[in-house]
């Protein structure tokens, strides 16, 4: 775990130094009707491709989740943001299966309440980097069954919550682009809190060294 998070130091530390060394000559980003800085309050939508990992994430059990919800962002400087979040953000990971019953996949659903807390640092007019943290509050857990031959999406069971940590907590990293009221973007989201906390559940025991790992794209609209 230590070595994880040296790892990851490395990676934001020159990252928020070259936003520190060019945010002096960013632009923030300004609509044509816009002659100052102005806070803005907008929705947002998109998917996520989350897993889940003890020590590497693997791609193979990734799966497709929903990331909707609203967002705030206030200039502090020219060039300088800070961006608030509350998002409903679905993560977990899937298992393909192949037997005598058919083909497809079990779908592990973690159904979070979260809130993202960001640094925007514009690059550029339309361009900026994003970095910060995240809690969230999970609210419902499910396993759904996707048959690959019919598209059929069948749900298995909903899991008992008791036997999962109820708080989470990790860091983001990101880019996005703004044209006029318009934002796209794209996020990693790397949890630092186990999920699994019961070790008398058959589930919280299976996830209980299971952190939270997604890929976020989305597009917004702001005023």
């Amino acid at each position: 775990m230590r070595t994880t998070i040296c790892s990851l130091r490395k990676l934001f530390l020159p990252a928020m130094l070259i936003c520190f060394i060019t945010a002096a000559t960013a632009q923030e980003q300004k609509t044509s009707t816009e002659s100052t800085l102005q806070p803005k309050i907008g929705f947002k939508g998109g998917i996520n491709l989350s897993n889940l990992y003890v020590d590497d994430v693997e791609d193979e059990n990734m799966k497709v989740g929903l990331n909707v919800g609203m967002f705030a962002k206030f200039p502090v400087t020219n060039g300088f943001s800070i961006q608030p979040e509350v998002l409903y953000s679905s993560k977990g990971a899937k298992l393909r299966y192949n037997n005598i019953f058919g083909e497809g996949e079990y779908r592990f659903n973690l159904n979070y309440v979260e809130v993202p807390v960001l640094a925007v640092f514009n690059l550029g007019k339309n361009f900026n980097i994003q970095a910060g943290g995240y809690a969230a509050y999970l609210a419902s857990a499910n396993i759904k069954r996707l048959d690959t031959e019919s598209g059929d999406v069948d749900h298995i069971a909903d899991l008992n919550t008791d036997n999962f940590k109820r708080f989470d907590y990790g860091l983001v990293g990101g880019v996005g682009i703004d044209i006029q009221h318009f934002t796209i973007g794209a996020r990693y989201n790397y949890g630092l809190n186990e999920i699994g906390d019961d070790d008398d559940g058959i589930t919280g025991a299976a996830t209980k060294n299971s952190k939270n790992s997604a890929f976020t794209f989305y597009i917004g609209v702001g005023f």
